[in-house]
């Protein structure tokens, strides 16, 4: 055997050897299964929250979804209609329309507070804390359909997250006074509705925020893009905006605008 032919015997056998060594590779048993593909079937993990933070999500219409660092979730006007994804641990409710409370809420929900007394003999009173949130209602009236007032029938809920304060107004009707801002305290992130109808007017409710101070400022309740267009319209010489492209938003302290900011969040 010639010189060349050995060497190549040799390059042969040392290269089938070295892939013998390598690890094979895993095979699907899904045709035509692509590796993106295959990443959807693994559950979602959501990024551990830090001590100070808090995430809201816009479920849509007033629900938001509200997580604490310590796995707390809480569903604001919790609804027979829009809910969030996962159950959650406290659920509020209002009850101006039947897309702000739920006649059969989940039994797996720890905590379920009605924003009106279901007595009839006057306010409700929350003031709960679970694990790592305080929660607590300020009352505030509405509107009744014969034209007449329902005195103490709204809730605002005010959340309480290590140093964050959240409100959520919920089906605010009338312009706050003086005892519903000291209730309120101070306010990091408002939640509020702008459809301007079936709840406080639009101006009535540039004012409510002027008054509430919040550095953070997200809508809801507004239905259509029209809607809220109007309202930033009205607030645009005010405040500045930023329109995020996902429902979800993490806050903390440190991480609020130095300034008041509008921020919207996709849905309706």
């Amino acid at each position: 055997m010639s010189l060349p032919a050995v060497l190549l015997r040799i390059l042969v056998s040392l290269t089938l050897a070295l892939l013998a060594t390598l690890p094979a590779r895993a095979q699907s048993n899904e045709p035509g299964c692509r590796p993106e593909m295959a990443s959807l079937r693994l559950p979602i993990q959501r990024v551990q929250l830090a001590k100070d933070e808090a995430r809201l999500t816009f479920v849509g219409h007033a629900t938001f979804l509200i997580e604490t660092p310590g796995g707390v979730k809480i569903a604001t006007d919790y609804n027979d209609y829009v809910r969030p994804p996962v159950t959650p641990d406290i659920a509020t409710m209002n009850k101006a329309h039947s897309t702000h409370n739920s006649r059969s809420p989940d039994p797996a929900i720890k905590h379920v507070l009605p924003g009106w007394g279901l007595s009839g003999q006057g306010a409700a009173r929350h003031d709960l804390t679970l694990g790592d949130v305080r929660v607590r209602n300020v009352p505030t009236n509405i509107r009744t359909y014969e034209g007449g007032t329902d005195y103490d029938g709204n809730s605002i809920f005010v959340f309480e997250i290590g140093e964050l304060c959240i409100a959520h107004l919920g089906h605010l009707h009338h312009p706050l006074e003086p005892g519903h801002l000291r209730a309120l305290g101070r306010v990091d992130i408002v939640l509020f509705p702008v459809d301007g109808s079936y709840t406080l007017d639009q101006s009535g409710m540039l004012d409510v925020l002027k008054s509430i101070q919040a550095r953070v400022m997200i809508p809801m309740h507004f239905f259509g893009g029209g809607t809220l267009s109007r309202f930033l319209a009205r607030t645009q010489d005010i405040w500045p905006v930023e329109r995020r492209d996902q429902a979800t938003i993490t806050l903390s302290k440190a991480t609020l605008p130095a300034r008041p900011t509008m921020i919207v969040l996709p849905g309706h």
